[in-house]
């Protein structure tokens, strides 16, 4: 098959719609169940990109929840501590497989940008990752193989029109790559570079030691980068994405946006957070909606008299602005990677504020010294890579 006719493209009005291979050779993908949609499989090829690069970086299997075209969240298959498993809802599920470790942190880092996902698997899919998915929102799944028994259990999602891809990992584009936009066609080579350690040799500060788990962290933040509708920044803590902020028209931007999911990620671990008494009918979503107002400004919504009895067995204390401060000042030695060069050291003052140690960033602006002398005063680590990674 060369081609696969779709309902329409990202909007109802948009019609015909399909995918093919120009050149007439076979489709690498095979639709296993559901009928995928125009947006599903540009989620579903960006993820799988970056997944099979964070395998090919790491040795660990690798997940991604795309949503838009930019992942939510992206992450290694790491064992799950006890605090980690239980912010993110499966600590109900026993001892998990590497590849569902890898999905439930990709899942777990931003549950509000992950509901109803694309998810980008870079092994066969297993049971253990096929049950966390089946009990999860979500449009479909791309991965290079299913075990029957994933396969089983994913069909049976969504009453049986659950979206299931297989890749073929054989798959190899071509060099050149072309998109029309207003019916003139653009034409660039595929951004084949390869983020391996030497792309972090290059250090500007007084501090020049990155640690192995710091430097896995930053070819996850480049290669997540690397598929992520720029501008983007990314924040990454033990082999996952911890905070994206992707499409942003300027950089502060971008960081505050990472830097404000970060927190939350880490938030979510405070005994505040962890000590909510949740009643037995609430949902995961609804879950997640409740404890992201009760983080934010928004706190009221949730604790207001008539509303707190909805959702919690007692009502929870108010946790303070103080509080909050005073649990973030405990984030340390997270890593931060940006797709271009940051111009001003603001995007440095705001990231020491979540907590990063460690820069990758390609270099190049007129105000490096700034930002460098920004990165000594909290004794940060930074390389510039020389290479800028846009994406559109």
């Amino acid at each position: 098959m060369n081609e696969i006719q779709l309902k329409y493209g990202c909007n109802p009005n948009q019609k015909p719609s399909r995918i093919f291979m120009e050149d007439g050779s076979e489709l690498p993908v095979t639709v296993l169940n559901g009928k995928p949609g125009y947006i599903n499989f540009l989620d579903a090829f960006n993820g799988w990109q970056l997944v099979k690069e964070l395998k090919e970086a790491t040795g660990l299997p690798a997940a991604a929840s795309f949503k838009h075209v930019s992942p939510a969240g992206a992450a290694v298959g790491l064992p799950l501590d006890e605090t980690l498993a239980k912010i993110y809802w499966v600590d109900d599920l026993g001892e998990l497989s590497p590849l569902a470790c890898a999905y439930a942190r990709a899942r777990g880092a931003d549950r509000m940008s992950s509901f109803g996902d694309f998810i980008a698997l870079s092994d066969i899919c297993d049971r253990d990752t096929a049950r966390l998915i089946k009990r999860e929102v979500s449009d479909g799944v791309i991965a290079p193989g299913y075990t029957p028994e994933a396969l089983e259990l994913l069909k049976g999602k969504k009453k049986g029109a659950y979206n299931v891809i297989q890749m073929d990992p054989s798959y190899v584009p071509a060099p050149l790559e072309r998109k029309q936009v207003y019916g003139v066609t653009f034409e660039q080579g595929r951004n084949e570079l390869d983020i391996d350690g030497d792309l972090f040799s290059h250090i500007v500060t007084e501090k020049k030691e990155i640690p192995a788990e710091a430097l896995t962290d930053m070819k996850i933040a480049l290669i997540t980068l690397k598929y992520t509708q720029s501008n983007s920044v990314c924040y990454v803590k033990g082999g996952q994405a911890i905070g994206i902020g992707a499409g942003q028209q300027s950089r502060i931007h971008c960081t505050r946006l990472a830097g404000n999911k970060a927190d939350n990620w880490f938030l979510r671990q405070s005994p505040q957070v962890l000590g909510l008494q949740f009643l037995d009918g609430v949902g995961r979503a609804d879950r997640d909606n409740a404890i992201d107002n009760y983080m934010g400004e928004d706190y009221m919504d949730v604790l207001a008299e008539g509303a707190w009895q909805k959702l919690f067995r007692e009502k929870p204390p108010v946790f303070t602005r103080e509080e909050k401060r005073a649990w973030l000042d405990k984030m340390q030695d997270v890593t931060l990677g940006s797709d271009a060069f940051f111009p001003f050291s603001d995007n440095i003052e705001r990231a020491h504020r979540s907590g990063v140690r460690y820069i990758a960033q390609p270099g190049g602006s007129v105000r490096d010294d700034l930002v460098i002398q920004c990165c000594d005063k909290y004794g940060m680590v930074m390389a510039f890579t020389g290479i800028r990674l846009f994406h559109h």
